[in-house]
């Protein structure tokens, strides 16, 4: 993943030792710079009006302006990860189209995670020019009786039985009534390769491929004739 440029952040939350654990967790990752750590949503908006700021660690739940009421606020080109100990605001907190919704406690684990998701998007913003907030990074899929969100950044492969798909990611298999086609519309092109009718790969975990096959974690998943072509085109890129 390459990661062009320093990206400018505002940590906002009114616990001064929540501000403390995400501004240490910074600290210890590469390409972020955080501007200031802001106690309530008031100092925060002088920082976004005066400088130019990429992505907000928001807390939700605080006194006066709440983390949500301040991201409707915001234009759309500053990202937001919401941080809060409150489930409750998560459905609320996506339809914003937040990077990511961390639950405190907050591990270097989980938060270079989403980290992660956000240099996804601004990796395909850059190579495709489009404007940040089209970017999807993730989706829901309806399985046993609910829906279930998942990120693309955690896709390894989707596999095709039919009407069903099993949708591996690196610490689960989610199965869902679905045909690849419609799934593969949905999914992002930059990120996910069509190699067979029954298969669509993630090109982030391949771990090596050949004229004949692709394999990622340890599967040797076919390429069919029809696709070769495209997909050796595609694989050549890079």
């Amino acid at each position: 993943m390459h990661k062009t440029k320093t990206i400018s952040c505002l940590i906002v939350d009114d616990e001064a030792i929540a501000r403390e654990i995400i501004e240490t967790h910074l600290s210890k990752i590469e390409n972020i710079h955080v501007i200031a750590s802001c106690s309530n949503a008031i100092e925060a908006f002088h920082y976004i009006s005066n400088q130019d700021i990429d992505l907000v660690f928001l807390d939700i739940n605080m006194p006066g302006i709440s983390g949500i009421s301040f991201a409707k606020s915001i234009n759309d080109s500053v990202k937001v990860i919401f941080t809060t100990a409150y489930r409750d605001y998560a459905v609320e907190g996506f339809e914003l189209k937040a990077v990511d919704y961390l639950l405190k406690p907050i591990s270097l684990e989980r938060l270079q995670k989403a980290l992660d998701t956000y240099f996804d998007i601004y990796r395909n913003v850059t190579e495709t020019d489009t404007s940040v907030h089209e970017v999807s990074v993730f989706m829901f899929v309806r399985s046993e009786r609910k829906m279930i969100k998942i990120e693309y950044s955690a896709i390894c492969y989707i596999e095709s039985y039919s009407d069903y798909l099993k949708i591996h990611t690196e610490n689960d298999t989610i199965i869902t009534r679905e045909t690849i086609t419609a799934i593969e519309a949905k999914m992002p092109k930059q990120q996910f390769l069509r190699i067979h009718r029954s298969y669509i790969i993630s090109i982030h975990f391949i771990q090596s491929f050949t004229n004949e096959y692709i394999t990622i974690n340890r599967q040797a998943l076919p390429i069919s004739r029809s696709y070769k072509k495209e997909v050796l085109k595609q694989l050549e890129k890079f």
